[in-house]
């Protein structure tokens, strides 16, 4: 994909006041502007007006069990990693309505749909977080049975992807191949060079759409020099990565049902699904019907689940996995092995996240590299 890795693109420059007028052009023409912004002590994605939203010169330290944000000392606008909750909740929400059915004529009317939400524009967008978009749209893309509502927010977003300059201590996409290069999946890609004497972000298209809206901002060309630091940045964080994940052995998981080490992390595990919750990926609901209590008005809810819930499993006469040791097995071998089967692709990106907001530190990497380093342990 050409880029600021690309001599023979052309890469705008813009400084903050280009960031702003991106930023509004987006609004003027109809999106929700959602970028990251600081609340509750977090990094979040929610909806912004300006640059003044974003979260200037704030960083993060994560490790297993562990987050917490840390001032930079600049004025970086995207010095964090991944926020604990990605687009993933806004493209796949926790909570949708299948449609709704009133009384009527002796029968029930099935009610219209309610009218499609403003196109949302993404901000901030990371290379993993590229790359579990990319899944999920497989996951529910399939022509015949996939997910309209996903689809159509997919297709009428616009996708403003940045750069990582620095690794996150339980980042691991370079072993995952996912990143902190951005490659494909978005309509602008940014790169920020924050210092304390300038503050610049290139940007290049990916999409007819990010091309004409860069245009339209008159940006000047950023200089080689510029270029070649943000080509140098991106390479650092690459080799920076607090993980590694041995994605060849992590894909023959399945070989190894019966390893103790199941066993022990199942008392360590409290199968609370924090980690099915922050994962960009899993895609695992559970269907709610609802009535009001004159039983003239139902609705059909999907919402997240997770399968580390005990009745996720459950089919006529009890659930399937009753051992918490059952239940990570479930997640991690479908993760990092059988959704290659499924899907043609691993269902991990390598963000780390199941790593930082697991209570006890499970950590996904450590796991996958002891179970292959006793793969006979019985």
């Amino acid at each position: 994909m050409p880029g600021v890795d690309d001599p023979k693109t052309v890469t705008a420059a813009l400084d903050m006041a280009g960031l702003d007028a991106l930023i509004a052009a987006l609004a003027e023409r109809g999106y929700r502007v959602i970028g990251p912004m600081v609340a509750d002590d977090a990094v979040v994605y929610d909806e912004i007006a300006s640059s003044a939203d974003l979260p200037a010169g704030v960083g993060d330290e994560q490790d297993g069990g562990r987050y917490r944000l840390r001032a930079r000392g600049d004025g970086a606008l995207f010095g964090y990693t991944v926020a604990p909750q990605g687009w993933k909740r806004l493209l796949h929400p926790p909570r949708q309505k299948m449609f709704a059915a009133r009384r009527q004529d002796g029968g029930f009317a099935i009610l219209p749909p309610e009218p499609a939400a403003a196109p949302m524009a993404f901000l901030g967008v990371r290379a993993c977080e590229l790359a579990a978009i990319g899944i999920q749209s497989r996951v529910f893309g399939d022509e015949a049975a996939g997910d309209p509502g996903y689809r159509g927010r997919l297709a009428r977003s616009f996708v403003v992807a940045v750069e990582c300059a620095e690794a996150g201590g339980t980042c691991f996409c370079a072993s995952m191949g996912t990143g902190p290069q951005v490659e494909a999946g978005f309509d602008i890609r940014l790169v920020e060079l924050a210092g304390h004497d300038r503050h610049v972000f290139l940007a290049d298209a990916g999409s007819a759409k990010g091309a004409e809206m860069l245009s339209g901002l008159n940006a000047p060309p950023a200089p080689e020099a510029d270029r070649a630091e943000a080509r140098r940045r991106v390479s650092a964080a690459a080799g920076a990565m607090g993980r590694t994940m041995p994605a060849a052995t992590a894909r023959r998981l399945g070989e190894h049902a019966e390893h103790r080490r199941w066993a022990d992390i199942g008392k360590r595990c409290l199968s609370c699904g924090n980690c099915t919750m922050v994962c960009p990926t899993c895609f695992c609901t559970t269907v709610e019907d609802v009535t009001d209590l004159k039983g003239e008005h139902a609705e059909r809810w999907r919402t997240w689940d997770s399968c580390f819930s005990i009745d996720f499993s459950y089919i006529h006469g009890g659930a399937i996995r009753n051992e918490v040791r059952s239940r990570y097995r479930q997640w991690i071998t479908h993760k990092l092995s059988a959704w290659h089967e499924q899907f043609g692709t691993s269902g991990c990106v390598g963000c780390g996240r199941c790593i930082t907001w697991c209570p006890v530190g499970i950590d996904i990497t450590e796991e996958v590299q002891a179970i292959h380093a006793d793969g006979k342990g019985r």
